[in-house]
């Protein structure tokens, strides 16, 4: 095949399970990320049971599988996955049987743990890189303390584990790292096994320069080491490329940055920065949605809804604006009366990172906006407000399916895929009230009413306005947002990634047969 035809034809041409097989050649892709595919807790019996892990990156990654053979590399991140690690070894089967998908677990230190992924993960990068001021900065030597003591030894042990893995295999060996838990991970592998493709997904979004002051200068030229000793990063949009490549110019000072080519050179190794936009598999969603779980899960939740029924699904993190959504809908009670007893906001919150005070304090403010919007426009026979807060997947499908209204108002989110579930199951022609700040907004403008996360007032306008669509409104831009989802698919998104490890292997004379790139496809796409 010519690198013409390669590189025009879609994905559904040259199935991503094909591409695979070319670069894999029979041997396993190692992901790797924090939270793996599966999460063990306790029934009421006491009883250890699996059961599939909460996160955007368990949906993305979670049907890798289907289309080749895998290892997944993860933290034991809950008590029930230490135990099981304790009593019943570190390895287990995917909870989907079609799938050849091994989960290795490693188990950290829990001093270790707690200052790795509770202080420098989740108390530091995830507040800087949602650009959002954490209400208790740390100290500098607590800071200093949950890198030297968490944030590099954890890093370090991923390595090991991974590398272990790697050497498990027979042929070309593939690495997929995931998210910002594992930005050194990269450059302690390199050094374990050379050989080895390295690709990094970077799931939330990557700010400006500047912004990455807060933290020493070393932390953050390790951190882009650590990135650029990777063959190819992958960020969710064009933005999060450009801002990273202006990153490693500022911290990194032997580095040189080609814009053009969208790389970073160092120390005679080059590293690619591409944007992939995260998906959804819309197949095997709509697969799920014809489920008996599926099936019951919604027809008791249709008992909680209203003659129009308004819906969100989240995880209980600041970052997804969840009282602001709450206090917009109270406006539109405010100025719209005759909407009380007739609108219901059904609101399925998920649980997270309950050890981290910030995420405690959140979640008191959100469950206090509920009780007093409650307290103050209910009645008898009508709440305005239904939260159910548990994890549990299916259930939050279900409630998808059935919004005449669905609000995602992250204040900064990667990508966001609730808001891309969501037209994707609905049946009622619903309205997505979508925020700018989310990564999904270039994909989904056109379909959704776009507001800005930080107005309440507009925020609430975009509600009424949705909630007194017309139908044929309504549809029109349900249509809209199916096409612009099923176009850049999760396959897609895989596809893409598989796609461009192919081209640097071929460019790079390590597959059978290289192709000789003419320089202006190569340029097309960035890799010349």
């Amino acid at each position: 095949m010519d690198a013409v035809s390669f590189l025009s034809r879609p994905a559904a041409d040259l199935e991503a399970i094909d591409l695979c097989e070319t670069i894999l050649k029979g041997s396993r892709l190692i992901l790797a990320s924090n939270r793996g595919p599966m999460e063990f807790a306790c029934d009421e019996e006491g009883q250890l049971k699996a059961r599939r892990g909460a996160g955007g990156v368990i949906t993305a990654l979670g049907n890798v599988a289907r289309y080749c053979k895998a290892t997944w590399v993860a933290n034991a991140v809950t008590d029930g996955d230490r135990e099981a690690v304790r009593t019943m070894g570190a390895s287990f089967a995917s909870l989907d049987p079609t799938q050849d998908l091994r989960v290795r677990f490693l188990s950290l230190d829990p001093r270790c743990h707690h200052r790795y992924y509770n202080i420098f993960c989740n108390s530091v990068l995830w507040f800087l890189q949602h650009e959002m001021s954490n209400t208790a900065p740390l100290p500098v030597s607590v800071l200093r303390d949950a890198w030297k003591n968490g944030y590099v030894p954890a890093n370090r042990d991923f390595a090991t584990a991974i590398a272990k893995e790697v050497k498990k295999q027979k042929g070309p060996a593939v690495v997929m790292l995931n998210d910002y838990h594992l930005y050194l991970t990269a450059s302690y592998l390199r050094g374990k096994v050379p050989e080895a493709l390295l690709q990094q997904f970077v799931h939330i979004p990557w700010p400006a320069p500047e912004r990455w002051n807060v933290l020493r200068r070393p932390m953050v030229k390790s951190i882009c080491k650590g990135l650029v000793a990777n063959d190819i990063v992958g960020f969710q949009t064009e933005r999060d490329v450009e801002n990273f490549l202006r990153t490693a110019d500022t911290f990194l000072e032997r580095a040189r940055v080609n814009h053009r080519r969208r790389s970073v050179s160092v120390d005679g190794h080059t590293m690619y920065a591409r944007h992939y936009p995260i998906s959804v598999d819309v197949g095997h969603l709509r697969r799920l949605a014809e489920s008996p779980e599926l099936i019951a899960h919604t027809r008791r939740l249709r008992l909680l809804c209203a003659e129009q029924t308004i819906v969100r699904v989240d995880r209980m993190d600041p970052s997804k604006n969840i009282a602001r959504g709450f206090r917009a809908y109270e406006l539109v009670l405010q100025k719209h009366p005759e909407l009380l007893g007739k609108v219901k906001f059904l609101s399925l919150l998920v649980p997270s990172r309950s050890e981290i005070r910030e995420y405690r304090d959140y979640a008191s403010e959100v469950f206090q906006t509920v009780e007093e919007i409650n307290r103050k426009y209910g009645r008898q026979d009508w709440r305005p407000i239904e939260v159910i807060y548990e994890h549990n997947y299916v259930q939050a499908l279900a409630a998808l399916s059935l919004y005449d209204v669905l609000l995602v108002n992250p204040v900064a989110d990667g990508m966001n895929l609730v808001s891309k579930e969501g037209p994707t199951l609905n049946e009622s022609n619903g309205v997505l009230v979508l925020s700018r700040q989310a990564g999904s907004a270039a994909q989904l403008k056109g379909g959704a009413l776009m507001v800005d996360a930080f107005d309440v007032n507009g925020t609430a306008e975009a509600l009424y306005r949705a909630l007194t669509m017309k139908k044929e409104g309504r549809r029109m831009r349900l249509r809209q947002l199916r096409r612009a989802i099923e176009q850049e698919d999760l396959e897609r998104w895989f596809y893409r990634q598989m796609k461009d490890l192919w081209l640097l292997q071929s460019m790079h004379g390590e597959v059978s047969e290289p192709i000789r790139w003419p320089e202006e496809e190569l340029t097309a796409v960035g890799w010349a």
